[in-house]
């Protein structure tokens, strides 16, 4: 009896991904193999894919530049998680005739969850939470309220475009920049259209909605967040390579900056030693932005029509 092809499922941390998808239809057709916990490095990938035919990876969390590419020959399919993922070398993937595919996505969970850390960190959630588990002080701080302040959003694509909505529902005062038709997004959204070192310099919450291109790496660069007010509040769920992280690290250290919340950073999974782990004005939290069991039906449902798509040698939704 031959063979089945391997297909392996890397980064499973939540172990959802059999159980939130029908993987019946590839029963008999491949042999599954789910890694639970990030294989670490270039090395480690490499020896715990060898032989593996099919990957499905969940977002960047695994990335795959040209040099991983190098030392996975057995490796012909390549199913990333959502329509897009900018740690994929898609030119050298294609160079070693690895077919890559994507998925859909389930709504806008990376722009709830930006709102979510936004309004925590302005009411003081987390401290008035561990103070009340722990019975510590009853009510501890003033928050802020979101009505009345002014919300600047780098970037408006259809996450900056969501976020704005939420601005408006919350009685904030909504300005934006993008890198193009500024005039003319900002009028279709009805918000205030701003010059970059405009919008840093006035806005009590700076949103990042930009995406990661070679353009934007370090965009937010020492010199904007010197503008931002002493109080202003940076959020970041997009790509952490987009803000200059020592910049970020040094303003907030020096208090110059209210402070940041970040769902996502240079380096994946963070370093335990990482100082946004220690810092008191850093609400942070692990990358999970898109990590919503509807999202993950969507994701895996859709992987699975693509490995059977592939095995068949139908159509299938090619990336790149």
């Amino acid at each position: 009896m031959p063979q089945l092809p391997v297909c392996a499922i890397l980064d499973d941390y939540q172990e959802a991904a059999l159980a939130v998808a029908d993987w019946s239809a590839l029963d008999g057709r491949v042999e599954l193999r789910r890694f639970g916990e990030h294989l670490g490095g270039e090395t480690e990938v490499a020896e715990a894919l060898a032989g593996v035919e099919i990957v499905i990876a969940m977002r960047e969390r695994t990335p795959f530049p040209r040099s991983q590419f190098e030392c996975l020959p057995d490796l012909k399919h390549l199913v990333t998680t959502g329509a897009r993922n900018r740690s994929i070398d898609l030119e050298a993937a294609r160079d070693h005739g690895v077919t890559v595919t994507g998925t859909r996505n389930a709504g806008n969970p990376a722009a709830e969850l930006a709102w979510a850390g936004m309004l925590a960190a302005l009411r003081n959630i987390p401290v008035e939470v561990q103070n009340f588990r722990e019975a510590g002080p009853w009510q501890q701080g003033l928050g802020r309220s979101a009505e009345g302040k002014r919300l600047g959003i780098l970037g408006l694509g259809k996450l900056g475009a969501k976020c704005a909505s939420f601005g408006q529902a919350f009685g904030m005062e909504v300005a934006g920049w993008t890198r193009t038709d500024l005039p003319a997004r900002a009028e279709a959204l009805g918000i205030l259209p701003l010059a970059l070192e405009d919008l840093f310099a006035t806005s009590d919450v700076v949103m990042i909605q930009m995406s990661l291109v070679p353009e934007t790496r370090g965009f937010v660069s020492s010199g904007l967040l010197a503008r931002m007010k002493p109080d202003a509040l940076l959020v970041n769920s997009s790509r952490g390579p987009i803000i200059d992280e020592a910049a970020l690290i040094a303003a907030l250290e020096g208090g110059r900056i209210g402070g940041a919340v970040l769902d996502v950073f240079d380096t994946e999974p963070l370093p335990r030693d990482h100082p946004f782990r220690r810092l008191p004005n850093v609400l942070a939290t692990p990358h999970i932005g898109y990590v919503t069991e509807e999202n993950y039906r969507v994701y895996y449902a859709d992987a699975v029509e693509n490995v059977v798509a592939w095995l068949d040698d139908a159509p299938v939704r090619v990336m790149g």
